[in-house]
C-alpha cells in the first residue's frame, strides 16, 4: 500500500534532527528524478487510490505562514499498489525515532497536506493526543486502515498526519466535509476501533476552516469522548 498539518502551534525549544531529514531529501531525489505516474507493478495488488508520502519539520520558535509552511513540505513518494507500499515504508524512518516538530503525512495522490487544498477546504480532521513512546504503533495502525478502506465513508477522507512534538505526539485524520456528522462520527468510532483505544479516551474535532480563523491546527478544538 503506497504527514498534514499548517505547524502553527506553540512548541517551546528544538532539535537537530540530520538522520531523518537526509533521509528524507535522499527520498525526495529519488522521486523527483523519475517523477511520472505511479501504477501497479505485473502481478502486484493495487490500492483503490494512489497515496503520496510527505514530510515537513520546522523550527517552532519561527513564525510560519501558508508560503514557508508550504516550502518545508517535502514529497517523497507516491505508492499504487501494496507491494509498493511495503517496500517504500519499509525504508521510512519510524515516527517514533523523529525529535523536535516533524510531521509525516499520507494523502491521497492529488491532495496537499493544506488546509486550503480544494479536497481540505471544506473539511477538518479527528484528532488524537498520544503519550510519548505510541506514535509508530498507532501510525502504522491508522494508515493500514485507511489503505484498506476500513473506514467505509466514500471518498471523504482525505489522508493521515502523525506530529511529533516534545512533550506529546498527535495523530489526525482528514476528511472533506466537516458538517457531515454521519461521517464525521463513522470516522471517530472507526478510528476508535481501528486503534483499540479505551472508551475514555479524549478525541477532537477541529475544522479546517477554524485552523484558519485562529491559525492553528491543534488548539480549541472540541472535544469527543
Amino acid at each position: 500500500m503506497n504527514k498534514f498539518d499548517h505547524l502553527k502551534d506553540d512548541d517551546s525549544g528544538d532539535h537537530d534532527d540530520p538522520t531523518p531529514q537526509k533521509e528524507m531529501e535522499k527520498c525526495e531525489k529519488e522521486n523527483n528524478a523519475k517523477r511520472k505516474t505511479v501504477t501497479p507493478g505485473v502481478g502486484e495488488h493495487p490500492l483503490q487510490y494512489n497515496y503520496t508520502f510527505w514530510y515537513s519539520r520546522r523550527t517552532p520558535s519561527r513564525p510560519a505562514n501558508t508560503q514557508s509552511y508550504e516550502q518545508n513540505i517535502k514529497q517523497i513518494g507516491t505508492v499504487a499498489s501494496v507491494e509498493q507500499f511495503w517496500k517504500f515504508y519499509s525504508h521510512l524512518v519510524r515516527p517514533g525515532d523523529l525529535t523536535g516538530h516533524s510531521d509525516f503525512h499520507l494523502f491521497k495522490e492529488g491532495i496537499k497536506p493544506m488546509w486550503e487544498d480544494e479536497a481540505n477546504k471544506n473539511g477538518g480532521k479527528w484528532i488524537i493526543r498520544l503519550r510519548k513512546g505510541l506514535a509508530s504503533r498507532f501510525w502504522e495502525n491508522i494508515i493500514l486502515a485507511m489503505l484498506g478502506e476500513q473506514f467505509m465513508v466514500g471518498e471523504e477522507i482525505c489522508g493521515v498526519v502523525v506530529s511529533i512534538r516534545f512533550q506529546e505526539d498527535i495523530l489526525s485524520i482528514w476528511n472533506k466535509t466537516a458538517n457531515d456528522q454521519v461521517t464525521t462520527s463513522r470516522i471517530r468510532d472507526t478510528l476508535r476501533r481501528v486503534l483499540n483505544l479505551p472508551p475514555n479516551t479524549i478525541m477532537e474535532y477541529k475544522t479546517h476552516n477554524d485552523s484558519l480563523k485562529d491559525n492553528s491546527s491543534f488548539r480549541n478544538t472540541k472535544i469527543s469522548l
